[in-house]
């Protein structure tokens, strides 16, 4: 049996991810290593609602957001390869690809906690844009707004029935007019992410990642910027480094991913987001999702 792991992104988090993990190896740790490095109590972000004027300990902050994330999603993979697991292939969605990279030891940890501090930073302050959500539409007019309006692209290709836009708040207003689809929900995001308005973040991410070692994976490795199998760390470099101004090809990703025989793939993070796209998008395969240490197994 073919078995993928993937690692959702921003989107999947939720109050009372990390009391799921509490008891698991190495949560305490972590947390408290990433704590010391953000300069903010992360398990308690996971926990509480934050007071309205205290935006820095919101959990939706993407400052805090991605590295929250990260940590619950590591102490998961590792406790399912203590527990004698392994992917045939890994796969993560925005964030959710340095988790995948981490998982085939590309990356140390503590190298993960530095890059993702580096790259929230870096997306928190583009300032510029913003992203939609569209929901029900028809693909061919989709197509051809987004080429009309030059302001705006598709960020996350998420499935035939959801994508992401990203681009000028003009741009998405007026398209939103246009659009006939069942839903279109402007996004609270700080920028329009994975956009050509990314450019400059993603260059200064781009000579951060020069000083980061990619070692060779333990398994093959499907990025968002190249939907492909991928087992070298020179071309997993230049993937990371486009995906932050490139869209998430995901619905791609799924695509390859059902290609192989007997697909069991399983989502490895706090909620169903990426299990609930498989399940609307593939047919005959085996989907599970590990979210708690009351269950390290599928």
């Amino acid at each position: 049996m073919t078995v993928a792991w993937v690692f959702p992104g921003q989107g999947s988090q939720k109050l009372g991810m990390a009391k799921q993990i509490e008891n698991l190896p190495n949560t305490k740790e972590r947390f408290s290593y990433a704590s010391d490095i953000f300069k903010r109590n992360l398990f308690e972000i996971c926990e509480l609602n934050a007071e309205p004027e205290n935006h820095l300990s919101d959990l939706n902050n993407t400052r805090n957001t991605q590295i929250c994330l990260f940590l619950v999603e590591s102490v998961l993979l590792d406790a399912l390869k203590n527990n004698g697991f392994k992917p045939t292939y890994v796969a993560g969605h925005s964030l959710g690809e340095i988790t995948a990279l981490y998982c085939a030891d590309v990356f140390s940890f503590e190298d993960c906690v530095s890059l993702i501090k580096e790259r929230s930073e870096l997306m928190v302050n583009s300032g510029e844009g913003s992203m939609a959500a569209v929901i029900g539409f028809d693909s061919n007019q989709l197509e051809l707004l987004v080429q009309k309006n030059h302001d705006v692209v598709i960020a996350n290709d998420n499935s035939s029935s959801q994508v992401v836009l990203s681009g000028s708040n003009e741009a998405l207003d007026n398209l939103s007019r246009e659009i006939s689809c069942k839903r279109f929900l402007k996004l609270n995001v700080s920028g329009a992410f994975h956009s050509p308005l990314m450019d400059e973040p993603a260059a200064k991410f781009t000579e951060y990642l020069k000083q980061i070692e990619f070692k060779n994976p333990s398994f093959p490795v499907i990025s968002n910027y190249h939907p492909s199998f991928c087992n070298d760390p020179h071309e997993l470099k230049i993937r990371l480094e486009n995906q932050m101004c490139n869209g998430v090809r995901w619905r791609e990703t799924m695509d390859l991913l059902v290609k192989e025989s007997d697909l069991h793939l399983v989502e490895i993070g706090p909620s169903n987001v990426l299990s609930g796209l498989a399940k609307r998008h593939l047919k005959d395969v085996k989907i599970s999702q590990v979210s708690s240490s009351d269950q390290i197994t599928y």
